[in-house]
């Protein structure tokens, strides 16, 4: 059960039954995106499908959208009859119409990530909605899930799913790019899904077993002194007793303190909720 003690989502190869009020009303957002050429791919649940055949029920709409393209999306919104707002300026805007929400994801929450114009450029067509668009590619899609690791939510089963999908067929270049500066989380994850899925470990190219393998033994061997605490980047909560009690550096807070694509308040029509 969650904090707020509703159920946690059920995966399944079932499409969940839509509301024709929040069919429409999704429709609506998309098509006019488009119209409007604001940059943008659909992620979660729908990518997620896209991906892998397995559907989640969810009550909102998630898209990745360069940051600088957050107010003309907030614009299309607003005339759809959203109340937009930034949740988080490191990472968030949302915009809500009653029971129905928007997500406009523009990086990770810990600020280790920001979404390009090459996420939207490589992103792969699909029918979302009944509406052909851009999906979120799994390599992405990954990259961006690498950190959702705190004790209320962890997408580690998302990502070995995704493996599980679309191993064989990533493009480890990329991904590889995409998470260099924490390779041993990416490393993590590959370890999880050859426990998850051992028969399948196989799916993982040789070559990033042997070179992420090497690089970890190399790490532990000659660890670096000056290498600074990073428990905050995986849950700034739970680690919070080594940054106030036990002085060790708070990353999650100067990365966010000295994010370089923050979200203003361009076209919101409301404060945080």
């Amino acid at each position: 059960m969650s904090e707020e003690g509703t159920e946690l989502p059920v995966t399944s190869s079932e499409e969940p039954t839509w509301a024709p009020e929040a069919y429409e009303c999704y429709q609506g957002v998309v098509r006019g995106l488009l119209q409007a050429n604001v940059p943008f791919a659909v992620s979660g649940g729908f990518a997620f499908h896209h991906h892998t055949g397995i559907w989640r029920t969810t009550k909102d709409l998630d898209l990745v959208t360069p940051p600088d393209a957050v107010p003309r999306a907030f614009e299309v919104l607003a005339r759809e009859g959203f109340e937009t707002y930034i949740q988080d300026p490191v990472w968030l805007g949302k915009a809500r119409s009653g029971d129905y929400f928007v997500d406009l994801i523009t990086g990770v929450g810990n600020a280790t990530l920001t979404v390009e114009q090459a996420w939207i450029d490589r992103a792969q067509e699909d029918k979302v909605l009944g509406i052909r668009c851009k999906v979120l590619s799994s390599e992405e899609m990954i990259a961006s899930k690498l950190f959702v690791t705190r004790r209320e939510r962890f997408d580690g089963a998302d990502i070995a799913h995704l493996l599980s999908a679309r191993a064989r067929t990533l493009d480890w270049v990329r991904l590889r790019k995409l998470t260099e500066p924490h390779w041993q989380m990416l490393y993590w994850q590959l370890v999880l899904f050859a426990y998850i899925y051992p028969a399948r470990a196989i799916d993982i190219p040789g070559s990033v077993w042997s070179e992420l393998s090497e690089r970890f033994q190399r790490a532990v061997a000659t660890p670096q002194a000056d290498k600074p605490f990073r428990g905050t980047l995986i849950d700034p909560k739970m680690f919070a007793i080594d940054v106030n009690e036990w002085g060790e550096r708070d990353l999650y807070r100067e990365f966010c303190s000295s994010y370089l694509h923050p979200l203003h308040g361009i076209n919101t029509t409301r404060s945080k909720e």
